[in-house]
């Protein structure tokens, strides 16, 4: 049960809690502290939803007993920020040793996820189409999550990945009973080119989700029937930052307006498609009964939903630059300050908890950013000013 801080909403029994995982590779352990911070205040998702790195955590989430899910994400995350044998290990969060742990991972990739391919493979008459192998990864997948308590439902997953012959996206789902997910699925979602390869699922090949989009939002919104739902959507790329000063700064700004924009364009789309929702009840119920058979009525009709959806946003804003680097710069420093700022913005989010006010009149949904305003507050508008 949630504890006495930062209690459910007193329709819990009737609201769904859902976890959207955005995809961002090394900045992922910020999500596992989000989801640590959520975990021992009580809310135990009923549906995650994850691209790339946030499949990878969702995975993780829903294929272990709840107990058992914190201790299992550290696993991962432990492993995949072991040094090299080859590499020296970095021991600070300066910028030099972030570029030293990025380099490592460019050539001699990451323990327990990912690794060079051989160089006489290159000579070969069918050389590799990426720079890695995820063979790793599989294996980490198969040891850390129990797929047959995914097929089990009790916590729904999905995770989304794109066909690399007709560029569409697909979202795996395990309330789907045509799918059984297993490690290929977890690892299609996270197969960006051209680093990894693609992983084939049903035939076909398939990519990285984020090439489409790095969010899953729309998944959880748009499943019918739809219910109620309180969605902590956890994002791992800051749409606002300071002006870049150096090359690499500018690259790293780049990266995050390209991800950032993408994902609060889908979320601003949520949010109007849920309110016209909304407000075509609303205009429902006050049509006189000889209108309801007009087409432009039984358009309305089927457009019309009560359902209420909460989003809350945790947006990982980093007080100063990372680097361009910073999304495969996986070094056990870094790693451990990511996770423990998800904690420490989850409990922000969670304390003020703006869910539990009663629901704007004549909406269909509303979207909270508790962190934008904390951090007004704490370190000035130009620190985190909303996009």
């Amino acid at each position: 049960m949630p504890n006495a801080r930062s209690p459910l909403p007193a329709d819990a029994t009737h609201r769904r809690v859902a976890l959207v995982l955005q995809g961002g590779g090394a900045l992922g352990s910020y999500q596992a502290g989000v989801y640590q911070a959520l975990h021992e205040a009580g809310y135990r998702p009923d549906w995650v939803a994850g691209i790339s790195i946030g499949a990878i955590n969702a995975a993780i989430i829903a294929g272990n007993a709840p107990q058992d899910r914190v201790a299992r994400l550290k696993s991962f995350w432990e492993e995949v920020t072991s040094p090299t044998a080859l590499w020296p290990k970095p021991v600070g969060q300066t910028p030099f040793e972030r570029s030293a742990g990025a380099v490592g991972a460019m050539l001699f990739g990451q323990p327990g996820f990912y690794a060079p391919h051989s160089p006489l493979s290159w000579l070969t008459p069918q050389p590799p189409s990426s720079f890695y192998d995820t063979s790793a990864l599989q294996t980490s997948l198969e040891r850390l999550v129990d797929f047959e308590r995914i097929d089990a439902g009790e916590t729904r997953l999905s995770v989304g990945a794109v066909n690399v012959r007709t560029g569409q996206f697909r979202s795996f789902d395990s309330a789907d009973p045509k799918t059984k997910i297993r490690a290929r699925h977890i690892m299609a979602s996270g197969a960006l080119p051209p680093g990894f390869p693609s992983v084939e699922i049903d035939g076909d090949p398939y990519w990285d989700g984020g090439l489409v989009s790095n969010t899953p939002l729309m998944q959880v919104l748009e499943h019918e029937p739809r219910q109620n739902s309180l969605v902590f959507e956890v994002d791992l790329f800051q749409s606002y930052g300071r002006p870049p000063t150096t090359l690499d700064e500018a690259m790293e700004r780049e990266k995050d307006i390209r991800f950032a924009s993408r994902t609060r364009a889908a979320t601003r789309a949520a949010e109007h498609n849920h309110n016209v929702r909304a407000h075509a009840q609303a205009l429902w119920d006050k049509l006189p009964a000889e209108l309801r058979n007009l087409p432009e009525a039984q358009f309305l009709n089927e457009m019309r939903c009560t359902t209420q959806m909460d989003i809350a946003l945790l947006i990982y804003r980093p007080f100063e630059p990372q680097g361009s680097a910073k999304d495969y710069e996986f070094s056990r420093g870094t790693m451990l300050a990511r996770w423990a700022r998800g904690q420490e913005d989850a409990r922000i989010t969670l304390d003020a908890a703006p869910w539990r006010a009663p629901f704007p009149a004549g909406r269909g949904t509303r979207v909270s950013d508790v962190l934008h305003d904390h951090y007004i507050k704490t370190l000035g508008n130009d620190a985190a000013r909303r996009p």
